[in-house]
Formats: structure tokens, C-alpha cells, sequence
């Protein structure tokens, strides 16, 4: 049995970059936590927030997730964060759930907070202080990692392939609880969008649907 935590800037990141591969770790036993850095703040209404707060528990049920850690940044304000807040936060969550792989998100996304929390994130594997951590992999978000217009950046480059096709359906569904997130075609975060780019990677792969990952580390 592996431990897994998914590391996620926001609600919906987590489906949308590795939904397939949490409910593959959950079909082989792992045990798998959920790592929500920011909140909606307070300029959303009251009810936007509750219905947020609604859907994190729906979607935690759906995966059956071990556990779930909320750190509550402000995701308007996280540029305004020391990193250094940050990072204890994580590695406060880290140090309680000891993580074997660690799922977190593309440094060159287009949206800031992906930025801060991948820095965050990878000052908490670090052998020395995280010898529990021996695999760290990076996931694609659409419209975040597709999107970035950076000309220095690499890009996202996958080299592991999840075989996700008797998942894919499943997450589909549990990406619908997030109703405001998703839109028709050719909006970015639509259904057709979703499944697209999973038969994409599976071609990549040799399988009818895949989500793609860059491993930036495995300890052997």
C-alpha cells in the first residue's frame, strides 16, 4: 500500500489533472489525501462560498479520499503570502500523512497561484527532512498548463502515462459537481475538452485514455 497526496491550488485541480489516477490508487488500496492550498475569499458571495464548500465534501466522498487537509489562503492574496507561511503549512500536512508519491502542479501554469504552491510544494520533498517521499510527479490542468504564453517556458512535457479509460467516465461525473467550473465546447473546462485530451494522452500511450505526468524525482 502507498500513501498519495494530491496537492491542488484549488478545488477542481485535483480532477482535472489526476482524477483518473486518484481512483486507479484508491482501486489498488493506496491510501490517498487531498491537499487544498486556498479558499474562496471573501469578496465571493456567501452563498458561492458555501456551495464551494459543499462541493469539496460531495467530490471527497465521490474519490473516498483518507483524508483531506484545508490550508484556507486567500487565493486572491497568495502572491501577498510569504512563501515561507506557506511551506510550513504544507510541510505541517506532509509531516502528519507521510506521503510516499506526491502529486502537485505544473511551475509554468498561466495562473500565479500553480506557481506558488509547486515552489511550496517541492521545499517539502526533500529527502533529508521528507525521507518518506519517493516519488514526485507533476500534473497538466487544463487551461492553466496549455495556456501559459511564457516564450522561456519548456512547456509541459509528460514522460508517465496512467491508463485511465475504466476511470474516465467516473471522472467526468465527479467533475460535473463543480457546475460553475464547467461550460460547453469550445470553452477550455468542458466535458468534450476533458475527454479529448485523455484519448489524446492515450494515444501518446497505446491506451484508450490516459492523464499524462512529468515525474520530476523516484527514489528506488
Amino acid at each position: 500500500m502507498k500513501k498519495v497526496i494530491i496537492v491542488t491550488p484549488h478545488p477542481d485541480d485535483e480532477t482535472l489533472g489526476c482524477g483518473g489516477a486518484i481512483l486507479r490508487h484508491k482501486k489498488e488500496g493506496d491510501q490517498v489525501c487531498w491537499l487544498i492550498v486556498t479558499k474562496m475569499g471573501d469578496e465571493f458571495e456567501l452563498s458561492r462560498r458555501t456551495k464551494r464548500n459543499e462541493e469539496i465534501e460531495q467530490v471527497k466522498e465521490m474519490y473516498g479520499f483518507d483524508e483531506v487537509f484545508q490550508l484556507n489562503f486567500d487565493a486572491g492574496t497568495l502572491d501577498f503570502i510569504p512563501l515561507g507561511n506557506i511551506i510550513n503549512e504544507i510541510s505541517q500536512c506532509f509531516n502528519r500523512f507521510q506521503p510516499n508519491i506526491v502529486y502537485l502542479p505544473y511551475r509554468s501554469d498561466i495562473h500565479s497561484d500553480h506557481k506558488i504552491v509547486f515552489d511550496a510544494t517541492v521545499a517539502c520533498t526533500k529527502w533529508f527532512r521528507y525521507p518518506f517521499v519517493n516519488k514526485v510527479l507533476v500534473y497538466e490542468t487544463l487551461s492553466e498548463s496549455d495556456f501559459t504564453i511564457n516564450p522561456d517556458s519548456n512547456h509541459f512535457r509528460p514522460n508517465v502515462f496512467v491508463d485511465i479509460a475504466p476511470y474516465l467516465e467516473k471522472k467526468i461525473e465527479i467533475m460535473k459537481v463543480y457546475e460553475s467550473e464547467l461550460s460547453e465546447h469550445p470553452f477550455p473546462r468542458s466535458v468534450k475538452a476533458i475527454k479529448s485530451l485523455a484519448y489524446l494522452r492515450g494515444a501518446a500511450a497505446g491506451y484508450e485514455a490516459a492523464e499524462a505526468f512529468m515525474l520530476l524525482k523516484e527514489r528506488l
